[in-house]
Formats: structure tokens, sequence, C-alpha cells
């Protein structure tokens, strides 16, 4: 088991919360509705541009070349992937000018600056804890959805969910986590794991949270499960 198995494992409820969340069920099912999508969306654009900050973080954190790198990597795909929120921001009329001039929404503001905080105050395993339930999160679940939905071809959510699906998403997503285990194996001691446990079920918290905004902001709210 590695190091981002047994976090999850330490923070089951949290990561459960995460990702089944209903925004993600309604996602997979084709019924979430466009304006929860367009909220999420436009907030999750503004998120990654704090993210980048946050990978460029990782880079000044970081003490050896190999680590370096990694950040390099790490920034460079979430630029990638903000052009794919572009794309889709652009079926609604929506300019880059218009997402960036959106103002945050609190749950936006609350995961992102506590990601941010982990990095400044705490070293780069604690800052990469804290990162790896967006980068590692997104590619669980973009695999299971498109696994459980088969052919994406006319689903409303498919260029999302096979953004994250696919194989450079999942390449991203498996080279941080082998980066993590690197970092824990390098610096993490048992009495260190409960914390870094913390971070990571906060992060999973926060990243609920950011789903139940896209719900909030179409005045959806909690789905019956």
């Amino acid at each position: 088991m590695d190091i981002f198995e047994r976090l999850k494992t330490a923070s089951h409820e949290q990561w459960s919360t995460y990702v089944d969340h209903d925004f993600v069920r309604q996602m997979g099912e084709g019924t979430l509705p466009e304006a929860a999508f367009r909220t999420y969306l436009i907030q999750d654009y503004l998120f990654l541009i704090q993210f980048a900050r946050a990978w460029a973080l990782a880079a000044y954190k970081s003490r050896l070349p190999v680590d370096i790198r990694a950040a390099q990597a790490g920034l460079a795909a979430i630029l990638d992937e903000t052009e794919l929120h572009l794309r889709l921001c652009a079926r609604w009329g929506l300019s880059q000018a218009d997402i960036e001039a959106a103002p945050e929404h609190q749950a936006t503001v609350a995961y992102t600056r506590y990601v941010l905080d982990c990095g400044a105050a705490g070293d780069l395993l604690e800052l990469h804890a804290a990162l790896a339930p967006c980068v590692i999160g997104y590619a669980e679940i973009g695999r299971s959805l498109a696994q459980r939905i088969g052919d994406l071809n006319d689903h409303p959510y498919r260029e999302w969910i096979g953004e994250y699906a696919g194989d450079a998403y999942q390449g991203v997503a498996a080279a941080a986590r082998r980066h993590l285990d690197e970092l824990a194996a390098r610096s993490m001691t048992e009495q260190r794991f409960a914390d870094l446990a913390h971070i990571f079920g906060q992060a999973s918290r926060l990243e609920a949270d950011f789903w139940q905004m896209g719900l909030d902001g179409a005045g959806i709210g909690h789905a019956p499960r």
C-alpha cells in the first residue's frame, strides 16, 4: 500500500464524501443541470490559477532537481487543464476575460488558500499531501465515470470526463502519486503520518465543498440519495 492509499484509508469518510458527491453522481448520470456545471467550471478555472501558484511554490520548496522537475510538470499540466475550461466556457459565450473577472466563491478561496498555506507553513511533503486529493482524485473520478458510462459519445459531459479519464491526465496523476510516495520514503515518519492524514482529509473535505458550491450556485443544494 503506497502513501496515497494509506492517506485515503485514514481519511475514508472525507474521501467518500468527495468522490461520491451528488455533483459527481449527477454528472456521471448526465442529469447535472448545466447551470451547476457552468458555476463549477468558472470557479474551477479561478481555482486552477491558485493551484498553478501552489505548483510554483512546490518548485521553490524543492531542494533536488527531481523535485523541481516534478513541480514543473505539475505546473504545465495545470496550465493545459485551464485550456479545457476555456473551451467549455466558450460554448456559453464566456471569454477568458469574463471568467477571470468573476469573483472567487468562498469555497474556492477556502480550498486554494488552505493548500497554499500548507505549502508556505510546511514542507514539500505536506504541500503534496494537500495537492493529492485534487491531482490524483480527479484521475480516479474521471476513470470511474468513464468505466461506468462506457460510450461517452452522446454524454453531455463527455469532454470533461474524457479529459480526466484520458491517458494524458492519467499519466499526470500516476506521476504525482509516485512522487508523493518518493517524498514520503525520504522524510515521513509514522509520527508524521497523522498530520499528513489530517491535511489530506481536510483537502478532501474542501473538495467536496467545492462540488457543493456548484450545486448551490444552481439553486439545487443536496440532492436526495
